[in-house]
This record gives structure tokens, sequence and C-alpha cells, in this order.
């Protein structure tokens, strides 16, 4: 059994997702800074059926989710499936000419040393299994920079160019890796991005492993 590892788990769309994959029979590892919340979303996992099980860690601290990812997968089972969806906090959305240099830290290793670090633990075991999926969930500055939303704008872009070079330098090695851009608010009452449906979305992106980028609706002009 394969273990599906979620960075930023939360009770919409991350327990979405984790439903979604553990119906298919992965083992489900959540990640999130409150244990307190782990194991309320862990509760509701066990009461489907699905084995799960919670890791405190935080993404802005890169020890913490490296132990966290290779306990999980010493627990579960090799980590086949990575979704690195956490969500940026408010201040790192200040209007790009009241940014500083300094304002950009926590953004930046948020969206890009966080990813990094996650791949770099997870990655020697997919390899191993001869297969994985790496899924990366952006907004939609991450192709569409929004001068007030500067630091995630800056720091999703980044993260939107390390996730491609990973698909193009990976692809041969039947690890695949796809980005899943939601432009709007996610909602349970929204058509195109609502948990449930970006969790089945991002579950075909997994099993269909076509292309990179994929948007769960039109971008607005």
């Amino acid at each position: 059994m394969t273990t599906y590892a979620l960075v930023g788990a939360g009770p919409g769309l991350g327990l979405a997702s984790a439903r979604r994959f553990g119906a298919a029979g992965h083992t489900v590892a959540l990640l999130s800074r409150s244990a307190g919340h782990l194991d309320d979303l862990v509760a509701g996992l066990d009461g489907d059926g699905i084995q799960a099980r919670g890791y405190t860690a935080d993404v802005l601290d890169p020890a913490s989710l490296t132990i966290a990812l290779r306990t999980a997968a010493d627990e579960l089972g090799t980590v086949e499936v990575l979704q690195f969806s956490p969500v940026p906090r408010a201040d790192f959305m200040k209007p790009v000419l009241d940014t500083t240099p300094t304002d950009l830290d926590d953004p930046l290793a948020f969206s890009i040393k966080g990813p990094v670090t996650c791949v770099n633990a997870v990655l020697p075991g997919m390899r191993a299994l001869g297969r994985g999926t790496l899924l990366f969930v952006n907004g939609g500055s991450a192709v569409r920079p929004h001068p007030e939303r500067a630091g995630t704008s800056i720091a999703f872009a980044g993260e939107s160019a390390y996730a491609h070079m990973l698909h193009d330098a990976l692809a041969a090695e039947n690890i695949h890796i796809a980005q899943l851009i939601v432009p709007g608010a996610i909602r349970p009452d929204a058509e195109h991005s609502s948990p449930s449906v970006l969790a089945e979305r991002l579950y075909a992106l997994h099993t269909d492993r076509d292309g990179f980028r994929h948007y769960a609706e039109p971008m607005p002009d």
C-alpha cells in the first residue's frame, strides 16, 4: 500500500482530497501545524474507513517537513502522491509598492523552499517505487501577477517554475508533476471550484498524467 501525503491539511479542499485518494486505496498522511486540527481531520477520515495519520509540520520549518514526510513513509508506506496546497498567510499579500525585501522572506520560503524540501523528502521513495505524482495547487496569481498580492504573486511564480522544471526532468522516470490553478475562491457551492470537484480533478491529474498546468475554471479577464 502506498501513501498520499497532503501538505497543508485543512477541512475544505484538503479533507476532500484526502477522502478521494483514501477511497482509492491509499493510506493518508496529513501535514499541518496544528496537532488538534489534525486529530479532527483524522477522526473524520477514520469514520469513512480511511487509514490516516496526522503529522505536525510547519511549511516554514524545512526540518519539520522532512521529518514528517519520512516518518509518514516509514509508518504508512512509501509516498506515491504528494499534494502541496498550504494556504498562504494574509500578510504575504501586500501591494507591490508597499513590499520590502524582508516582506518576501516568508512567502519565498513558503512557496519555493517548502516545495523543494518536500520533493527532496519523497523523491527517493518514488524512484524506488518506479512511479509517483507531485501535485501543486495555486491561485490565479501564479500565472497572472496581482499588484495587490505581491508576495504570493512572486512566490507562486517561483513555485510554478520549479514544478514545471520537475515535470520535464522526471517524466522519463514515470514521476508525473501537475499544477492546478484555482482562479477564484474555493466554495462548497462553486460549480468548478468546490472542494469535492477539485478533489476529483486532482485525482484525475494523478491517474490521467496529462500535461503540466491545468485550470479549475477559466481565468477571468
